[in-house]
């Protein structure tokens, strides 16, 4: 099996949604297309969680502790908080 990313994964776990949604697969082509699916996104959780955790690192101050920072986009850093909820 090729190497996949994760964001080619999540572009073929939100096709795979979409024809699961249209509700025109046969029963059988349906059950494949979930279980890929659900693979799909195992992979991509696991991506994240393993993105999270290179980021705690990183984040660990050199005395030891780590320092939680809440994360912001550049969108929520340009409108301040709570003007676009």
């Amino acid at each position: 099996m090729a190497k996949k990313s994760f964001e080619e994964s999540m572009e073929k776990l939100e096709k795979i949604v979409e024809e699961l949604e249209a509700g025109d697969l046969p029963l059988d082509k349906a059950l494949k297309k979930f279980e890929e699916g659900v693979a799909l996104s195992r992979f991509c959780f696991e991506k994240l969680d393993e993105t999270e955790k290179k980021i705690t690192a990183l984040m660990q101050q050199q005395d030891g502790p780590v320092k939680e920072v809440p994360f912001e986009s550049n969108a929520q850093q340009q409108d301040g908080p709570g003007e676009n909820e």
